[in-house]
C-alpha cells in the first residue's frame, strides 16, 4: 500500500545573496557563489528543491594566528605566515569561499593600519579567485576604520563586510552601500534581535539582498542547541512570511569548535576522550553539519579534514532519495 507523505506549503522564501562579482560584473573573481532561495526547511527534498547548496568558507588571517590551536597551526604549515599562501592553500583545501579575519594588532604589536589591511585583502584577491568576506577583529572602532578603506579598494567585488552589529552597522553598512559590497549582521542568539538589525540595515537603504545574518551560536556542549533553536526560528518564521527574517544565515562552527576544551587540550586530559587531533575534528565537524541541518547557508570552518567530511555530508544531504 502507498503512503502518502505529508508535505507543508510555505507562504515565503529566503532570499537569494550572491557574493562575488566576475569581470563581467565588475569584480575578479572567477565565479559567484548564491546561497538562500529555500522555499521549505532544510533538506526536505520532497517538498520543494533546494536551490542552492550549504557553503563552506575556509577561515584564515592576515598574519600567523597566536591564539590558534598548534594543531591547526601544524596543518596550515608556513602557508599561515602570509595570507596569499594561506588563501591558495584553503582554495587546495576546498574552499567554496574564504573568509580572512582581519587581527587588531600586526606581527610587531603595533595596532593593524589600514593600509596593511588594504594590502592583506588585495594579496588574498590576487592569490585566489574564490568569493571573500572580510571580518574586522571585533571592535568597533577598528572595525570602522579598517573596514571603511578596504570596502572602497575593492570597489566592485562583492565582498560580504563584517561585522556589522548594533553598535557599529552604520559606518560598514554606508560603505557597503558606496561600493558594492554586502554585509555580515550579527547578533547574539536572539530572533527579535536579529530581526531589529536587519530592520535597522535596510532602513539605511541597503538591499535586503545584500544582507547576510550571522544569528551566533555555540559549539557542540557549549550551547549549540540554543544555537539551533534560534536559526530554526528564524527560518520559520521567513517561511511564514517575515520579510525582515528572509535572509540567508552564516554560523562560525569553526571559531566556536576550536576554543573548547576538547579541541585546544592534548594534555592532562582524561585518557578516555580519546586522539587529540580526531577529537577536534570530530568537534568541528558535528558543530557544523548540526548547524547545516538548522538553516546555516554558510559555515566557517578551520580545519582542511573537516572540511572534507562537511562537504562530504553536505553533498549526501543534497542527494534526492529515489521514491517509489
Amino acid at each position: 500500500m502507498a503512503v502518502e507523505i505529508p508535505k507543508d506549503s510555505w507562504a515565503g522564501s529566503v532570499r537569494v545573496v550572491t557574493l562575488g562579482a566576475t569581470p563581467a560584473d565588475g569584480g575578479t573573481r572567477s565565479h559567484t557563489i548564491m546561497i538562500g532561495g529555500q522555499n521549505t526547511l532544510p533538506f526536505m527534498h520532497f517538498e520543494k528543491p533546494t536551490p542552492h547548496r550549504p557553503v563552506i568558507a575556509v577561515e584564515i588571517k592576515d598574519r600567523r594566528p597566536e591564539d590558534w590551536s598548534g594543531l591547526l597551526l601544524d596543518i596550515w604549515g608556513d602557508a599561515a605566515n602570509d595570507p596569499a599562501a594561506w588563501a591558495k592553500q584553503a582554495e587546495v583545501a576546498g574552499a567554496d569561499m574564504l573568509v580572512l579575519a582581519l587581527t587588531l594588532t600586526a606581527a610587531d604589536g603595533n595596532p593593524t593600519t589600514p593600509s596593511m589591511a588594504v594590502e592583506a585583502v588585495k594579496a588574498v584577491l590576487a592569490a585566489s579567485k574564490l568569493p571573500l568576506i572580510v571580518l574586522g577583529p571585533g571592535q568597533a572602532d577598528a572595525d570602522n576604520e579598517l573596514l571603511v578603506p578596504v570596502a572602497e579598494a575593492t570597489k566592485g567585488e562583492r565582498l560580504a563586510l563584517g561585522l556589522c552589529e548594533d553598535k557599529n552597522y552604520r559606518t560598514i553598512v554606508a560603505a557597503a552601500m558606496a561600493n558594492d559590497h554586502c554585509v555580515v549582521a550579527r547578533t547574539p542568539m536572539d530572533v527579535n534581535l536579529a530581526k531589529q538589525l536587519n530592520i535597522l540595515i535596510h532602513d539605511m537603504g541597503l538591499p535586503l539582498d545584500r544582507i547576510v545574518m550571522d544569528p551566533t551560536t555555540g559549539a557542540l556542549g557549549y550551547g549549540i542547541e540554543y544555537g539551533y533553536s534560534v536559526m530554526e526560528r528564524l527560518r520559520l518564521a521567513a517561511l511564514q512570511g517575515d520579510a525582515m527574517t528572509q535572509l540567508p544565515m552564516m554560523v562560525t562552527p569553526g571559531f566556536e569548535a576550536w576554543k573548547t576544551k576538547e579541541s585546544k587540550f592534548g594534555q592532562d586530559v582524561p585518557g578516555t576522550w580519546g586522539n587529540w587531533e580526531e577529537r577536534a575534528i570530530n568537534w568541528e565537524t558535528l558543530t557544523a553539519m548540526t548547524l547545516v541541518e538548522s538553516g546555516a547557508d554558510v559555515v566557517v570552518l578551520r580545519h582542511p579534514e573537516s572540511v572534507r567530511r562537511v562537504h562530504q555530508a553536505i553533498t549526501d544531504l543534497m542527494t534526492v532519495p529515489e521514491t517509489v
